[in-house]
């Protein structure tokens, strides 16, 4: 079986489009799929291939006593199972170690040839643990310069944590990456390559290790939302940096024109593959899902794992976000140094983080207060 993570760096970029069709797709080539919902928080994938939700779901299966195999449930198009994420469970964007521990051990072993994993958009560590199940994953991403620099700052993001996962608590590699880690500067400057440099003087059997998982690493992108030819270009943009900044050889898995049949079909609940097979967006999909079943597969050596640490206090969640806000303006950095970014595209660029940071600061009050009032009930945090 092969696992196909489908991501995104930002919201809004059709990557459930794509999955749901995909799967479609796959399942009317003969392919046995399973399509799951790990859109934890805001599960909705069953709207857009019209699948009408049991009581079984993910969250029910995390939080009662029921077997794995009874949340995987079969839909109405051919070859295609469908699990379903629970948005209406809270608590289940933040996983324990041990429930995604269990979850991936029951995917691993779910008879099928495809397993396609919608995941949510952004880089929270849940996220990239899943998106790390294959070396394979799909990044969807769109041309507008915000969703181009989120798309590659999701697989740097992905590519430090493959780093975190090779050198282990208590070893000189780990030591010299927390050092870094507190020194934004360094972090904004100090890329991929050069890093492993670092790593091999002090710790050279794991640095090789970690070059040996990055070859293994070879992500694939979709440009979805095209209105012009020259919105491609985009795309050789991210490539671009992933190669020279990260060393990674992103993969050109296709493009998707925008089509206003996509949104007749979802209020029609209805894959656009099905609505309108012969559209230029189903034919699309059709080339993408070729490419899928002819690529040979890859997968992470045996002894690779990405465990989940558990942060769970809001001071780590602090820390996670200011160090998400130091690794977007080094992309910032990465893009603009690289000639990839104008003036007049780095004038807009501002103006959209500044009204997301707006957006974030009134979102973080809002959690904080939450989190008070949970702590004087007596919840747990």
């Amino acid at each position: 079986m092969q696992i196909i993570p489908i991501a995104s760096g930002k919201g809004g970029v059709g990557k459930s489009l794509l999955s749901a069709n995909l799967a479609i797709t796959l399942g009317q080539a003969g392919k046995k799929v399973v399509l799951a919902d790990l859109d934890l928080g805001a599960s909705n994938l069953h709207l857009a291939i019209g699948h009408n939700v049991k009581n079984s779901s993910i969250g029910t299966y995390l939080t009662e006593k029921t077997s794995f195999q009874s949340i995987i449930e079969p839909t109405e198009y051919e070859n295609v199972s469908f699990i379903a994420g629970d948005s209406q469970i809270p608590g289940l964007t933040s996983l324990k170690a041990a429930q995604k521990a269990k979850l991936v051990r029951n995917f691993h072993n779910i008879d099928a040839d495809f397993l396609i994993l919608d995941l949510g958009a952004g880089t929270h560590q849940i996220i990239l643990d899943m998106f790390l199940q294959s070396p394979q994953g799909i990044l969807v991403t769109s041309p507008t310069v915000t969703a181009t620099l989120d798309g590659y700052l999701f697989i740097k993001n992905c590519a430090f944590r493959l780093m975190y996962t090779t050198f282990k608590k208590g070893t000189p590699g780990r030591a010299l990456l927390d050092s870094l880690k507190k020194d934004s500067d360094k972090m904004k400057t100090l890329y991929i390559p050069r890093l492993a440099e670092a790593l091999r003087q002090v710790e050279p059997k794991s640095t090789e290790l970690f070059l040996s998982r990055m070859k293994q690493f070879r992500p694939r992108l979709v440009m979805n939302m095209i209105d012009d030819p020259k919105d491609a270009d985009r795309a050789q943009r991210i490539r671009n940096s992933c190669a020279q900044y990260l060393g990674i050889e992103l993969e050109y898995l296709g493009l998707m024109y925008r089509d206003q049949l996509q949104d007749k079909a979802l209020s029609s609940r209805l894959p656009v593959t099905v609505y309108k097979p012969h559209c230029v967006l189903s034919q699309a999909i059709q080339r993408i899902a070729e490419k899928v079943i002819a690529a040979e597969p890859r997968e992470f050596d045996a002894e690779f794992t990405n465990e989940i640490d558990s942060a769970a206090s809001f001071s780590q969640a602090e820390e996670e976000a200011n160090e998400d806000y130091a690794l977007k303006l080094s992309g910032i950095d990465d893009l603009v140094g690289s000639g990839q970014l104008s003036n007049g595209e780095l004038i807009e660029m501002i103006k959209t983080q500044s009204y997301e940071l707006t957006q974030l600061r009134k979102e973080n009050l809002l959690l904080k207060s939450k989190l008070v009032k949970a702590a004087k009930m007596g919840f747990p945090l």
